[in-house]
């Protein structure tokens, strides 16, 4: 890091959100001089959070924790994207390229589940960018918070598209003996193509598929999330075939989807990515997305080609996945 007669944190103990957001408005991303520029190119701010739990509204969990902010599997519909506007950055190549990392998250969690008013509901982890990331690699602050949790018997819950998480399979089974742990590996399609234009910074759905059935074999509850359902790029009936059949080979226990929502800010992302790429659907887009969600019937429709085909491929007795959707709007304020 730089010194701390240059740099623009005098604290010693880090900057906290609110800093680094006055610097990007005084300065622009150049106001990030303790930032760590790594081999892939993005910057990485180690920030100081007062809490690591955010209480969750319209979930069916309680709390939500993100050992990051900013991501850089750069999910063209990542509803998260919207969140970089509030430290005064852009919510297109700016999600992916600077990440903040909560270096005190366990600390700070840590406190939190020790007080004596701490009901132990479930945390759910990943809510607005993926935990397993490449960079939890060097900090590993996911799997330090799933030991605090599990040390002070929490149940949790992770969402990822990250394969990194059968490092941790050890911990996750002790958390499911403690309290309590699903794991929600995010598959949206299997479609090579698809994978590549939206999903640019993540492995490959193969790799994600053979981290579940490492997790299932571990004895991890694991289901898949085939989400978002892109229109007109992951929605056909061959393509949500397909990605189930490879579903099914990899034990999941359950399997839920929706449809893509695209809320301020990514849908304008969004559409600047499909005139590049698939200049074709962006009238569609126009018509179907005139607000956040796509029309009610045509989402009814999607959901109900994806259960014939689950059932049909994966068996009657194939569970969804309970409570699994895009956040409303009220819910997503809280995931950061």
């Amino acid at each position: 890091m730089a010194s701390a007669q240059g740099s623009l944190f005098p604290d010693a103990s880090g900057p906290s959100l609110r800093d680094v957001a006055d610097a990007i408005r005084l300065a622009g991303i150049d106001g990030l001089t303790e930032a760590h520029r790594r081999s892939d190119q993005a910057k990485y701010q180690e920030v100081h959070v007062k809490s690591a739990l955010n209480r969750a509204q319209g979930m069916p969990f309680k709390w939500a924790l993100n050992p990051y902010r900013g991501c850089t599997h750069a999910c063209e519909y990542c509803y998260a994207r919207k969140y970089q506007q509030h430290l005064e950055l852009d919510a297109g190549d700016q999600f992916s390229s600077v990440i903040f990392v909560k270096t005190n998250l366990p600390q700070a969690l840590a406190r939190e589940v020790r007080k004596a008013s701490w009901a132990r509901e479930t945390v759910a982890i990943g809510t607005a960018t993926d935990p397993y990331q490449p960079i939890e690699g060097h900090y590993k602050l996911t799997r330090q918070a799933i030991e605090i949790l599990t040390n002070a018997k929490t149940p949790l819950s992770i969402v990822t598209k990250g394969p990194m998480i059968v490092r941790d399979a050890d911990v996750l089974a002790a958390s499911r003996d403690a309290a309590g742990c699903a794991v929600h590996m995010s598959v949206p399609c299997v479609d090579e193509e698809a994978w590549a234009k939206l999903e640019p910074g993540t492995a490959s759905p193969a790799q994600r598929l053979r981290a579940v059935r490492y997790l299932v074999d571990a004895g991890i509850d694991t289901s898949v999330l085939m989400m978002p359902l892109v229109p007109g790029l992951t929605t056909s009936r061959s393509k949500i075939e397909e990605t189930l059949l490879a579903i099914r080979g990899s034990g999941a226990r359950a399997v839920g989807a929706n449809v893509a929502r695209l809320d301020p800010a990514v849908r304008e992302h969004f559409f600047r990515f499909l005139q590049r790429e698939y200049p074709a659907l962006l009238p569609g887009y126009e018509r179907l997305y005139v607000k956040t969600s796509p029309p009610r019937d045509y989402v009814d429709a999607i959901k109900a080609t994806f259960a014939d085909t689950r059932a049909r491929v994966i068996g009657p007795g194939a569970r969804a996945v309970p409570g699994f959707g895009p956040p409303s709007a009220d819910a997503t304020k809280t995931y950061s």
